[in-house]
């Protein structure tokens, strides 16, 4: 009987390690902000580096998510300009419409982040209305580029939808993040 008393002793002491070891780093800080996302593994694989920063104030988890989303959109939009040099034909009319609706999304991210970071009290309902409004049309502008290939076959097309739907996916869980801020309430940073 001591020996299965020793064995379980010795398993609860590791589990609570193991759960203090996952809280001090941060993982229990970014699987709950990311629980409010649609894409919540891709949410903790882009914000997790936030963790220990972020910890549980939804403010910073909403300027955080708008931030990766910024760069991986810029990461998009510059090999659309890419790929626009070296293609032709009815691609290249879908690629230019693309970096047109990337570049009006990129444009209103930044137009977020920055309203995400001068938070005021007494504005703050304003400001969110904003904010919401401007990842709504980024979202809206992501799909429309990525409209425009649905009738395009081939490899690299197949690729290139896949990097924009990622896109798509990172600006959905940032304004999940955006909306969460918005019902919680401003927070210090």
């Amino acid at each position: 009987m001591s020996h299965i008393m020793t064995i379980f002793l010795s398993l609860t002491i590791l589990a609570l390690l193991t759960y203090s070891a996952s809280s001090e780093n941060g993982d229990d800080y970014v699987q709950d902000a990311c629980s409010v996302t649609r894409y919540r593994n891709l949410c903790i694989r882009s914000l997790s580096p936030f963790s220990t920063t972020a910890k549980r104030n939804p403010t910073t988890w909403a300027r955080a998510g708008v931030s990766v989303t910024i760069s991986e959109a810029k990461r998009v939009a510059k090999l659309l300009t890419k790929l626009s040099t070296s293609t032709g034909g009815r691609n290249k009319g879908a690629l230019l419409d693309c970096i047109e609706c990337f570049e009006d999304s990129i444009d209103n991210l930044h137009k977020s982040l920055y309203v995400l970071r001068e938070l005021n009290g007494q504005t703050f309902n304003s400001q969110m209305s904003d904010v919401t409004t401007w990842m709504s049309a980024a979202l809206t502008d992501e799909d429309t580029c990525l409209d425009g290939f649905s009738d395009h076959k081939g490899r690299k097309i197949k690729s290139l939808q896949n990097r924009i739907t990622n896109v798509t996916y990172i600006t959905s869980n940032a304004l999940a993040l955006v909306n969460k801020l918005a019902t919680t309430g401003i927070s210090d940073p």
